[in-house]
């Protein structure tokens, strides 16, 4: 899939400026881990890696770090909509959960070229670092569309 038009997950009209790719490198400064309440989602095997890096089992990260909603489970956050895993860094980094992998290229910050450059805004990792190609951006989107979407 070297043309994004045929990626159905991605609007046709984001393919002249994504086409040769987008730098990204994570500077850990933890602003998609800080402020507004929101949700990140925890599947089996991620909870199984969380827990093994803490040094937990399974209940006990689960009783301590996890809250259900509708039948799925997402990591905990503070009154302020930190992320618990959040403490002047992140906590978990090497086995951080798919929807922190994947970020930035979710689907919503790929919709057009102004979505992107917005976040460049809130996000200092943007244009940064390696360049990721379009066949990595779309083959990241459809991993985080999988589950998430």
């Amino acid at each position: 899939m070297d043309n994004i038009k045929s990626d159905k997950n991605i609007k046709g009209d984001v393919s002249p400026w994504l086409k040769e790719g987008l730098k990204f490198e994570c500077q850990r400064c933890g602003r998609c881990c800080r402020g507004a309440p929101g949700v990140v989602w925890v599947n089996k095997r991620e909870v199984e890696g969380i827990a093994l890096l803490l040094g937990i089992t399974q209940e006990v990260f689960a009783r301590n770090y996890l809250r259900s909603i509708n039948g799925r489970f997402s990591l905990l956050e503070y009154g302020n909509g930190d992320c618990i895993m959040y403490d002047n860094g992140c906590k978990i980094y090497t086995v951080r959960p798919c929807q922190c992998r994947s970020f930035p290229f979710w689907k919503s910050n790929l919709e057009s070229q102004s979505e992107w450059e917005k976040l460049n805004k809130t996000c200092p990792g943007i244009g940064k670092g390696k360049l990721h190609t379009l066949k990595e951006i779309q083959d990241n989107l459809r991993i985080y569309e999988a589950r998430f979407g």
